[in-house]
């Protein structure tokens, strides 16, 4: 018996959910077929989905078919919720890409797609709605084979009963050198020929694609009979537990839920499991073990490699953590761009808003909660408008609180571009921390790495893991418009402390102090979120497009010939393009096709503008002080950072 995990992914309103529905229907799971204009389908089950017709939740169902087990995620398909289909992506043994043979590949199809490569998931597609008035399965294959693979191969026709047909042969002769010698010698084995094709899907050699329509039951059952086939797990289950985490949850009475899927071994109720969070090490029991269908779970004693399930118990454990055997923790390229302030009536305690927001954080990490404690406001950031309007249901539904959101601005970020040392000293009366560290730019999209090349004579070592973990704990201000911080290698140089005196917050305060000390004295770069886009476009209308790029202060390559279109590739800041798909559609009249997606941060194109309608006043922000605390005579006093340098005790 085998346990697969199958990821369903779709631009929204591709026909996933219905998909779905169907699949579950004919392995028995569910009695009826839901559907989403009904508001009644299984794995779109909270009131939210059901209210928008939209997936916002990666929830799961189980499946039982011809004796193996099939954990299915159907995915969110709209680009606002595209961290939530991207952290499901981590624990998927293969996904199925439904595309509209009416629209045909569209944008998030091909972000969906560029995701599926970069984790190396086997994919199959199947092209939906071939009922629709205007479907063409015949043209749609051909753009999966012109914008996302030419690997794709049809299975419809192609195969059946676990027989490779001739046509599929000749593929797979084409792309695998044992394939090609069975193929000259006319080698007919069945098992052969199955067998190496489940090798060459699982290598991502082979994308078979099927056709149907969902809505009406139309090649549905004969896709799952495929996908049984076609597919081939290897787990194993004697080795020791590793599991990887793909969500958090908490239930009715607020219990968090840690969903993770198990890579190896096996895992039981009452178990320890060991992790890193945060740089700080835990080691947990576990207290329960649930499997989840929809909204149902079940309690179990244990739990083997390939299950999907979830555990009560682990208290800092978050998406992409590795647990038992697994100690990394796997990163997301999914990044909010914008920013909101948190608006709510004055009866309402802000700490209790704040609480509220923290708890969906540790849920949806990429909201990344910023509390802004001079100003009393809370700050989150987001993928776009369509999930502030969820988020403001969402905390009316769970916590009873009314927010609303300012405007959502550009998430802007800012580095530095030479080489500085930092100084930080802390000593107030009773209190001893001394930090020196090197700042340097690093890599664009680094984030923040911290190394040390401070001896232990000079520093103990715990001493300099709660400079680390201070470094990390919070996001620190830039000069120019107090935005975060990134793209800086911080290297810890040496570092004092006192017999008596030091405290652990010491080391805080002299670690913050040393860095924007540091800044002070660095040449700052203020960076802004870009877009790659991908945009094909008619020659008549090309002119317009290359003409609306530079006016974005956008760049582009070539344009490339693709049939009658025209194809540009380039990246544009998000400030001046994130509306642009809209103009696109119309001038366009709906042909053509747009793809926008995160492309990272680089320098700002209009930055002295920035930097004056934000209007930062870097003296006015008390929790990120450049200065240094010196004590004399008993009492301690303020030094600024210009003149803080040559107090410091260990030059």
């Amino acid at each position: 018996m085998k346990r697969l995990t199958i990821g369903l992914f779709a631009h929204v309103d591709a026909g996933k959910t219905t998909f779905a529905e169907q699949l579950l229907y004919h392995t028995n799971s569910i009695r009826s077929r839901g559907r989403v204009d009904h508001k009644d389908a299984f794995l779109d089950s909270h009131d939210i989905e059901r209210t928008r017709g939209i997936t916002v939740f990666a929830d799961q169902a189980v499946m039982e078919y011809k004796g193996d087990t099939y954990y299915l995620i159907d995915t969110p398909g709209h680009v606002d919720f595209s961290p939530e289909m991207e952290r499901a992506i981590q624990v998927i043994d293969y996904a199925v890409v439904i595309v509209s043979a009416v629209e045909g590949v569209q944008g998030h199809t091909e972000t969906v797609w560029q995701l599926l490569r970069k984790h190396r998931v086997p994919v199959f597609f199947f092209i939906n709605k071939t009922d629709r008035v205007g479907a063409d399965a015949g043209r749609t294959q051909e753009e999966i084979r012109q914008q996302l693979t030419g690997d794709g191969c049809p299975i419809t026709h192609g195969f059946a009963d676990g027989l490779v047909g001739e046509p599929l042969r000749e593929m797979m002769a084409e792309r695998d050198e044992s394939s090609l010698t069975a193929y000259l010698e006319g080698s007919d084995c069945p098992d052969f020929w199955l067998q190496a094709m489940q090798r060459m899907i699982r290598e991502g050699l082979l994308y078979p694609c099927a056709y149907g329509s969902a809505l009406q039951d139309t090649g549905v059952a004969e896709f799952l009979e495929q996908l049984h086939l076609l597919t081939t797990a290897s787990y194993e289950e004697r080795a020791p537990f590793s599991g990887r985490v793909y969500k958090i949850r908490h239930d009715a009475n607020g219990v968090r839920l840690t969903f993770m899927k198990a890579l190896s071994g096996r895992l039981k109720v009452r178990e320890q499991l060991g992790y890193e969070s945060g740089g700080i090490s835990y080691d947990e029991k576990v207290t329960r073990i649930l499997l989840f269908n929809g909204l149902k779970s079940q309690p179990v004693e244990q739990v083997t490699a390939g299950d999907l399930f979830a555990v009560a118990g682990l208290s800092a454990a978050r998406a992409g953590q590795g647990l038992g055997l697994l100690s990394d923790k796997l990163a997301y390229q999914s990044e909010p761009t914008l920013t909101a302030k948190v608006q709510f009536d004055d009866t309402l305690h802000v700490q209790k808003v704040l609480g509220a927001f923290r708890t969906l954080e540790s849920e949806e990490p990429s909201l990344d909660v910023v509390w802004e404690e001079s100003m009393q406001e809370i700050h989150i950031r987001v993928m776009g408008v369509i999930q502030l309007e969820v988020l403001e249901q969402l905390v009316k539904e769970r916590f009873g609180y009314v927010v609303s959101f300012g405007q959502p601005e550009i998430l802007y970020k800012e580095t530095i571009q030479s080489a500085v040392t930092g100084y930080g000293h802390f000593e107030p009366l009773r209190h001893y921390a001394e930090v020196h560290i090197g700042i340097e730019p690093g890599e664009r999209g680094s984030g923040i790495i911290f190394e040390s090349r401070c001896h232990p004579d000079a520093l103990n070592m715990n001493y300099q893991h709660l400079i680390r973990t201070h470094l990390y704990e919070r996001e620190h201000h830039g000069l120019l418009t107090g935005m975060p911080v990134t793209d800086l290698k911080i290297t810890l140089v040496t570092g004092a402390a006192h017999k008596e005196h030091t405290h652990g917050g010491d080391f805080r305060e002299a670690a913050f102090r040393a860095l924007r000390q540091g800044l002070e004295k660095a040449d700052n770069v203020l960076l802004e979120p870009y877009y790659h886009f991908t945009i094909k476009v008619g020659m008549e209308e090309l002119g317009r497009v290359l003409s609306d790029v530079q006016r974005a202060s956008g760049t582009f390559d070539p344009p490339q010939a693709m049939g009658t279109y025209m194809v540009v590739e380039g990246r544009a800041p998000v400030s001046t393009f994130m509306n642009y798909s809209a103009e696109f559609a119309s001038f366009t009249h709906g042909r053509g096709s747009i793809r926008c997606v995160f492309g990272g941060y680089d320098r700002c194109h209009n930055a002295e503008e920035v930097i004056g309608r934000i209007g930062y006043r870097k003296e006015a922000d008390p929790l990120y002080t450049s200065s240094s605390i010196f004590c004399a005579k008993g009492a301690g006093y303020s030094v600024p950072w210009d003149e803080a340098e040559a107090k410091m005790h260990l030059l």
